[in-house]
């Protein structure tokens, strides 16, 4: 017995030299990994820089790469990253050119529209830009039509037939499951909680995502005709008629320069350049040329950039959500900050929790009273997005922004009826009041909770209609012809009063400097939320950064289901959101 002890006891303590061990390696490894992942990227001359956008576009890249190191799913892009690397290959000596591969983009309308404008700008140098793709979808292709030279694969195909939206309804699923909703909403336009008493779209629901999307689809159509010199009728039947149907439509019509596959695209710029075919064309990625860029230098004048992007809830949030605490903290930093001159408020939200919003807008509020804040909004600034912007000096937004949504909403399921009938489970309950079980999802409402719950929802929305009144200087009753969860695009916004600049990020940046009377270069740009460090993000939230990265991976197209289900589950009092999750293509 004290043998088999003894090799037990030699056994663990092994065991746990060899984890200790495998701990200390894994741990060099990291760090090998991101010190290297840091390290500068030579670009050789005579070079192209090839844009790819084949991972999720977001406002800021994220910094930490511990997910990617375990998980193939692969990492964000940051718009501000491609932004200014695009902006510095243009005056880099080295780089001649862009090679632009990309198929499905997967950003939104006006992220795209900035990287676009960085690409127009970047033709002024006389550096040229070639396109190259197998197949295109509609988003893609707007990147794609600013190239002078663009080519599509032989077998390929073109999406070019206009903007769709596609809702889920849920009535069904729900009366076959004995789960009733209680709806609690203002205004004709707030839909976000039809799909759960209806099993199609209302008319206002109808009426104002037709408006918008030809509101986006028209502003897309003019520029890709001056771009590439059609007509813009004649490019909008082409459209409309879905006069492409494979790529020899495409050359046909004038949409694309050249059918040819990616050898002979890099064969052209080869030409370009003076490189000979069976030489090997120097490229650069644009990941890595962004490593390149140089390290942020705060000085006394600075512009806080805070970004405010995904759903806004209460508390901290996490890193693709918008924390009404976390997001407070940043900007009460920014506005005590005398270094600090003025503040610009970058928004891509379709809103979330009524609290956290009026959290948020607290702040916006009492920076106001010491230095400018400008908003730019994104692809999406709506409902509880719009919310946190209404405050602010200037609303910058542009043409494709999707904005206003200005009313709120609540629902209370009772699934009483699912309990019961479905699985059998009953309930009781012991009371010290009549009402100290609500909220609960367990028991029909009685007429008087209903309207007790309908008056909070009232009082909500005429509070952020009041606010919203006031911060766009225009009578009360005159904002709520524009509100009632309307949602507009920015050209119909600006038309309208709810934002007073049509323009980018950089727009933003130059307004916010000229009311803080800063000169351009004189200035830095500090960006906030601060984003946490490499080693910081391998000590916080990494298993739940994983799971969710392999969850996305191995359900594909059926993610967004599962994530609009967990934002469900998580919603908290009376929202101020969006009126329906949607993708546009």
């Amino acid at each position: 017995m004290k043998q088999f002890f003894k090799y037990v006891l030699a056994t663990l303590t092994g065991l746990v030299l060899f984890g200790i061990l495998s701990f200390v390696l894994l741990l060099g490894a990291l760090f090998v990994l991101a010190s290297s992942a840091d390290k500068e990227v030579t670009v050789a001359s005579n070079s192209v820089l090839e844009i790819k956008l084949d991972k999720p576009l977001a406002e800021r890249e994220s910094r930490s790469s511990l997910a990617s190191l375990i998980s193939s799913q692969a990492d964000d892009i940051g718009l501000e990253q491609v932004k200014e690397a695009i902006g510095r290959a243009k005056d880099d000596g080295d780089i001649r050119g862009i090679l632009l591969n990309v198929e499905l983009v997967q950003g939104g309308m006006a992220s795209l529209e900035e990287i676009r404008d960085a690409l127009l700008d970047f033709k002024k140098s006389g550096k040229f830009i070639v396109s190259y793709a197998d197949a295109q979808s509609e988003k893609s292709y707007y990147l794609a039509s600013v190239a002078n030279k663009i080519y599509l694969n032989p077998q390929g195909a073109l999406e070019f037939n206009g903007l769709s939206s596609e809702t889920y309804y849920y009535k069904n699923l729900f009366d076959k499951l004995g789960v009733e909703p209680y709806i609690f909403r203002v205004g004709s336009f707030k839909s976000a909680v039809e799909p759960y008493f209806r099993t199609s779209m209302s008319d206002s629901a109808r009426l104002q995502t037709s408006s918008f999307l030809n509101s986006l689809n028209d502003y897309m159509l003019g520029h890709v005709a001056t771009a590439r010199r059609i007509p813009g009728p004649r490019l909008k039947v082409i459209s409309d008629s879905m006069l492409v149907h494979n790529a020899d439509d495409a050359k046909r019509l004038g949409l694309v320069t050249n059918l040819g596959y990616y050898d002979q695209a890099t064969d052209y710029i080869k030409g370009k350049l003076g490189v000979a075919k069976d030489k090997k064309l120097s490229t650069i990625d644009l990941s890595d040329y962004a490593k390149n860029s140089e390290d942020e230098t705060l000085g006394n004048n600075r512009i806080a950039v805070i970004y405010a992007e995904g759903d806004i809830v209460t508390g901290k949030g996490s890193g693709s959500s918008i924390g009404s605490t976390r997001f407070a903290e940043a900007i009460r930093k920014a506005r005590m900050d005398d270094k600090v001159k003025a503040v610009v408020l970058r928004v891509n939200s379709p809103g979330g929790s009524s609290l956290a919003s009026d959290i948020i807008y607290r702040e916006v509020v009492l920076t106001k009273k010491v230095k400018p804040i400008v908003c730019s909004m994104s692809d999406v600034a709506a409902s509880g997005g719009y919310f946190i912007a209404m405050a602010c000096d200037t609303i910058v937004a542009h043409p494709n922004t999707i904005t206003g949504s200005i009313g709120v909403f609540g629902v209370l399921p009772n699934i009483g009826p699912f309990l019961s009938e479905k699985i059998g489970v009953t309930t009781d309950r012991v009371k010290t009041g009549e009402f100290s079980d609500i909220p609960t999802i367990t028991r029909p409402l009685t007429a008087y909770e209903k309207q007790q719950l309908q008056q909070e929802v009232d009082r909500i929305y005429a509070d952020f209609t009041t606010k919203a009144a006031q911060g766009r200087h225009m009578p009360v009753e005159r904002l709520r012809r524009l509100a009632s969860g309307r949602v507009w695009s920015g050209s119909e916004a600006k038309a309208r009063g709810l934002v007073d600049v049509l323009g980018s990020m950089d727009d933003a940046l130059r307004i916010a400097a000229r009311r803080a009377k800063l000169k351009e270069g004189d200035y830095s740009l500090q960006r906030l939320p601060r984003q946490k460090t490499f080693v910081e993000s391998m000590f916080s939230g990494l298993n739940e950064e994983v799971r969710l990265r392999m969850v996305k991976q191995e359900m594909g197209a059926l993610y967004p289901m599962y994530e609009q289900y967990q934002k469900l589950t998580q919603m908290r009092g009376v929202q101020a959101r969006m009126p329906f999750e949607m993708t546009i293509e």
